[in-house]
């Protein structure tokens, strides 16, 4: 299980590599380095409200800190995380925020359809493997064996519960589910206690993780989450700048560092 770590830092290596792949039909385009987003701005001052899908905790964490050193007179309030449908859906019926960061793009559309944002980018990649507790019990190697194990899932309306019926889909697999998490953090947790025997969640997720182990299984490649970022049509420039920065050379620093691939 443990080459399974190998196997996951070389598929992240490989989507750094070819990431690349939006079109202009997608509405969402990848940095374009020439731009210099994540450029420090002098004179920013104020508050910024960010929402973020939650396996994004970790590197947006850092991001915030390090935006906040390059720019002391802003304070970054702590980041909502949760999935990327709840964080819509809190948005459309009325919460505030500056900034949206979704785990994937038909999150981020419905946001942009409802009026409140547009042209969002795109700021990474992420890929799922399949988790279990350390030492794996269950014995499970492959996707088939999440069939005949208690396996934990995310909910079919959140990018890693739609990305992973992708991948088992294709592969054939049915999978009657424990339960259905509304975010790939819930999914993590279970696994780790012991309360499941595997689990779908991002590669990024156990990167570092003792209490599970993992590995990537066939097919994950095909199954790549795009992330897009924006900042709302409200969000004054401090907001404007939070959302550059990710793009920028300093945060695409911290989330490759993470395991998350180019957009």
């Amino acid at each position: 299980m443990r080459r399974g770590r190998t196997a996951i830092a070389v598929l992240l290596g490989t989507l750094m590599l070819v990431g690349c792949t939006t079109t202009a039909s997608d509405g969402l385009h990848p940095d374009d380095e020439r731009s210099g987003p994540g450029t420090a701005r002098s004179g920013l001052s104020g508050e910024v409200t960010v929402f973020a899908a939650a396996s994004l905790r970790t590197a947006f964490d850092d991001i915030a800190e390090l935006f906040e050193q390059r720019h002391p007179q802003v304070d970054v309030k702590p980041i909502v995380y949760d999935g990327s449908s709840t964080l819509v859906t809190q948005l459309q019926e009325g919460a505030r925020a500056d900034v949206l960061a979704t785990a994937d793009e038909r999150s981020m559309q419905l946001l942009v359809d409802s009026g409140l944002a547009s042209d969002p980018q795109l700021f990474a990649t992420n890929t799922l493997v399949v988790a279990v507790p350390a030492g794996n019990p269950g014995d499970v190697d492959s996707l088939d064996d999440l069939a005949d194990v208690v396996t934990v899932l995310c909910a079919p309306e959140v990018p890693c519960g739609v990305a992973s019926t992708t991948l088992l889909d294709a592969a054939g697999v049915q999978v009657t589910a424990a339960s259905l998490e509304q975010n790939v953090t819930a999914v993590l947790e279970k696994v780790a206690a012991g309360e499941a025997d595997a689990g779908l969640v991002y590669a990024t997720d156990v990167i570092g993780d003792a209490a599970v182990d993992s590995f990537v299984p066939e097919g994950a490649a095909d199954a790549v989450n795009r992330y897009p970022i924006v900042a709302l049509d409200d969000a004054d420039a401090a907001g404007i700048a939070f959302a550059e920065f990710v793009r920028g050379a300093e945060g695409q620093r911290v989330l490759h560092d993470l395991g998350f691939g180019a957009p």
